[in-house]
């Protein structure tokens, strides 16, 4: 029979750690990305589901385009962003189990998910969608930190981008399994639906995934992996983080993006129903071509060319995000202005694939940009930059501004708002582009 060390090479995401540790260690590093990979989904799909249902939800309890925005955007993200960072500390620390912390957040949000359908007014709406965002606050910090520390750096891009799938797969399926099921069964439906299988998934990552810390045992053998890890003060954190140029520049880009993307996932799905016609299930299955499928794309092929050009020359890492969020803007325009649905998708599918190119490239880097004392703080500052800035204030501006137009564009207010979102995508690309030139300088080795 093969040893663990035999298997984690053929993975394709070898560890990097010693074989002894390899030994000592259940989980090899394709079981961790795949268990990973799915819990990730659900925490998009939890998260996004309320997108597909925005308008039902609208009609049922009778709501204005602002309160819209506010339930699907800062309801969610303030809590979500505010609280990552004291949980990406907790879980920076030695001691700390990362996969018991994305079990217990991972059953807390998906509870509060089913609780959203319950709900029978605004308020009640809105506390149930802070739960959501309380819980999935714990999730993606642990789980970047947990996988910089099983692959080597010149793998990290693509084994983050395999887990950042999670984002379109996740919205694939909740545009997917809310559209069909909203038509069938309601909204409500919908939201009992998606939350349930968290609950046991949260139940069985314990058994499948184990803890390196605990696996390589308390103390690290210093001759095979190094000198035992300092744990940073909050203060030092915070300053190793920002002390990069680089780093700065990814947080800028990432949280515009983000931005967009958040505003453009929720809107542009009204935008279908109501300028196009279409109904939720149509919308949903539409959407989930363009913004899904592509996404899947885009996200694997970003990683992928960041590992395959950024091997030679580490500005290349960001050379694809950059170029290709450039190239989308007039694209994505054009796929706004069209009459025809049909063709409004289709060319929606290239700009989707190079927006969504960046996610591994850019995390890859924040992981590459500061010790691994700090890899969790880093992880969750661009989050709570992508979630306050983008998640908290995308969907509820989009939704301010087609509110303001209605007196002037009528049932058209929201493509006049996703006309401008379209252009705007070309001030992340100069972000990424001005990382991209601190990147040989400034990316550490390990």
């Amino acid at each position: 029979m093969r040893d663990a060390a035999s298997r984690a090479g053929e993975s394709g995401f070898d560890s990097g750690a010693s074989p002894a540790a390899i030994g000592r260690a259940s989980t090899t590093p394709r079981l961790m990305l795949w268990t990973l990979l799915i819990v990730y989904t659900l925490n998009f799909l939890d998260r996004q589901i309320v997108n597909i249902l925005a308008e039902p939800i609208k009609r049922d309890l009778q709501l204005s385009d602002t309160a819209l925005g506010l339930l699907a955007g800062p309801a969610f993200a303030v809590f979500y962003a505010v609280l990552g960072i004291p949980i990406a500390r907790y879980a920076d620390r030695a001691s700390t189990n990362r996969v018991a912390l994305i079990s217990v957040s991972l059953a807390l949000w998906s509870a509060m998910t089913a609780l959203c359908g319950v709900a029978q007014n605004f308020v009640q709406l809105l506390l149930a969608r802070i739960g959501v965002g309380v819980g999935e606050a714990g999730c993606t910090p642990a789980a970047h930190s947990l996988i910089t520390d099983s692959v080597p750096p010149e793998k990290r891009s693509s084994a983050i981008a395999f887990f950042g799938l999670g984002v379109p797969i996740g919205s694939l399926f909740g545009l997917i399994i809310g559209g069909i099921v909203n038509d069938l069964y309601g909204w409500r439906a919908a939201l009992f639906l998606v939350g349930a299988p968290g609950l046991l998934l949260a139940l069985i990552v314990p058994m499948i995934i184990r803890e390196p810390r605990r696996t390589d045992g308390p103390v690290r053998d210093a001759a095979q992996n190094g000198p035992k890890k300092v744990e940073l003060r909050v203060g030092e954190a915070f300053r190793e983080v920002f002390s990069s140029r680089a780093y700065l520049y990814i947080f800028i880009a990432a949280s515009f993006t983000a931005f967009l993307s958040y505003g453009k996932g929720l809107w542009t799905i009204s935008f279908f129903i109501r300028s196009h016609g279409l109904s939720t299930t149509q919308a949903g299955l539409a959407m989930a071509v363009a913004l899904g499928i592509a996404g899947v794309i885009g996200t694997l092929l970003g990683g992928k060319m960041a590992d395959k050009f950024g091997r030679d020359n580490k500005r290349h890492l960001l050379t694809f995000p950059a170029v290709g969020m450039a190239i989308a803007a007039p694209i994505l325009f054009a796929g706004y202005w069209v009459d025809d649905w049909r063709i409004a998708v289709a060319l929606l599918i290239v700009p989707t694939i190079l927006n969504s190119a960046y996610y591994g490239p850019a995390y890859a880097c924040v992981q590459g940009l500061v010790r691994p004392e700090a890899r969790a703080m880093a992880a969750s500052m661009v989050v709570f930059g992508q979630n306050l800035i983008g998640l908290g204030m995308g969907p509820l501006l989009f939704g301010m501004l087609s509110d303001a137009l209605i007196p002037v564009a009528g049932q058209d207010s929201v493509r006049w708002v996703l006309f401008g979102a379209a252009w705007l995508g070309i001030i992340p690309a100069f972000f990424f582009w001005r990382a991209s030139l601190r990147l040989k300088a400034e990316l550490k080795s390990g």
